[in-house]
């Protein structure tokens, strides 16, 4: 069982039409609500285009330089579909997988594998004037199936984020999950960065390991999370 098998399995089954990741966005007004099926379709979409399009395979070296999005939980799903390694050292990637804000540092890594720029438009928008080369998700991933199969299976202990296995990042993630009180069913608002492994770890992993949901606040304002968890029905609110 590939680590993206084993996060979503929660998700999946009895409670698959459930709302798994809700995102905000304060900055432009947009709430995009996505149940356990729709994120594990939109996780085969970009895992396909990672494979066919980026020849993805297993024990490849993928960055992501995104914000805590939707479309980053996609990806990062993806990957780990692919058996690919996530690291957080571009310099050290063959892909790398970013949005317009990080496309100079992307670029200056010069993965061998290209990059994957993503406009994170919750219409589907590309991004213009990418440099020659850089292939733009949202064109893309369009394109592809949202059933995806490994060309063999993803072996649980495979290399999953910066040198640990996908066992051991499932582990750390139940782990914190009891830290911080997760359980099945729990709803949780977050407004936490996933740019730093606590914050991955604790603002999606922890959450989607132990089964409960996320509300995920991107460009918060402060003065309507109140009023958010109530109207989401959170259950608990992760620290900043």
């Amino acid at each position: 069982m590939s680590l993206t098998d084993a996060l979503l399995a929660p998700a999946l089954g009895t409670n698959a039409a459930k709302p798994l990741l809700t995102h905000y966005d304060d900055a432009t007004g947009e709430r995009m609500e996505l149940s356990g099926t729709t994120t594990a379709n939109w996780a085969a979409k970009a895992a396909n285009l990672l494979r066919d399009e980026c020849d993805v395979e297993p024990g490849a070296r993928v960055a992501v330089l995104l914000p805590a999005h939707w479309q980053t939980a996609s990806v990062l799903l993806a990957l780990w579909s692919c058996g690919a390694e996530l690291v957080t050292d571009p310099v050290t990637a063959e892909l790398v997988l970013t949005d317009a804000e990080h496309l100079d540092t992307a670029m200056g890594a010069e993965p061998e594998g290209g990059v994957v720029a993503l406009s994170l438009d919750a219409f589907g928008t590309a991004l213009s004037g990418l440099p020659s080369g850089v292939i733009d998700f949202a064109t893309e991933v369009r394109l592809h199936g949202d059933e995806f199969v490994p060309w063999e299976p993803v072996p649980s202990d495979a290399l999953a984020w910066d040198g640990a296995s996908g066992d051991e990042v499932l582990a750390a993630a139940r782990d914190t999950a009891g830290a911080l009180g997760l359980d099945a069913g729990a709803r949780v608002l977050s407004t936490r960065g996933w740019d730093t492994p606590g914050g991955l770890r604790e603002g999606l992993l922890a959450v989607l390991a132990s089964g409960a949901s996320l509300v995920q606040c991107r460009h918060a304002d402060a003065s309507r999370l109140d009023h958010r968890a109530e109207t989401e029905r959170c259950t608990l609110r992760l620290p900043a």
